[in-house]
């Protein structure tokens, strides 16, 4: 049995150490809005943040996460988060929405690193998160506005 927190809850599964945390997320805990894309950590679908940094939960072992902090787009709070939100509807970023879970997991930790990112950080930030519709320039200024939005602190 491993603990895990996961969106602020202390929750403890039976997988095996090495069992994706892709998995235990979406079919242990019924949290499906990380998605599975690739399975090779290559598009992006499946990023959560393991405390505070993007990861690929696809190739992050159950065993890497135990004692950690987990956030996946379920749980994702603050006011970057609020602020991209709000900016990928005014922005109409979402085209079949699929990969969007994890591009707004990616573009959150920028905003919290980086708070008034360039477009050449957000395409750094970015890279690894695959948009099949092609969404990207979207994505690129919805990210400026929200930065815009967050106060720094």
């Amino acid at each position: 049995m491993t603990t895990l927190n996961i969106n602020g809850q202390s929750v403890t599964v039976t997988a095996a150490p090495d069992t994706p945390l892709l998995w235990v997320l979406r079919a242990d805990l019924q949290l499906t809005g990380t998605k599975f894309g690739c399975g090779m950590a290559l598009c992006g679908a499946c990023t959560v943040h393991l405390n505070g940094a993007p990861v690929r939960s696809c190739t992050t072992p159950l065993s890497a996460a135990a004692g950690q902090t987990v956030t996946t787009i379920e749980g994702l709070q603050g006011p970057e988060a609020d602020a991209l939100r709000a900016a990928w509807t005014e922005v109409d970023v979402v085209q079949c929405g699929y990969c969007q879970s994890g591009q707004l997991m990616s573009a959150c930790a920028l905003l919290k690193a980086t708070p008034r990112p360039d477009d050449a950080a957000i395409d750094a930030a970015m890279s690894g998160n695959i948009c099949r519709c092609g969404t990207y320039p979207r994505i690129r200024v919805a990210i400026h506005q929200a930065a815009k939005a967050v106060p720094v602190a």
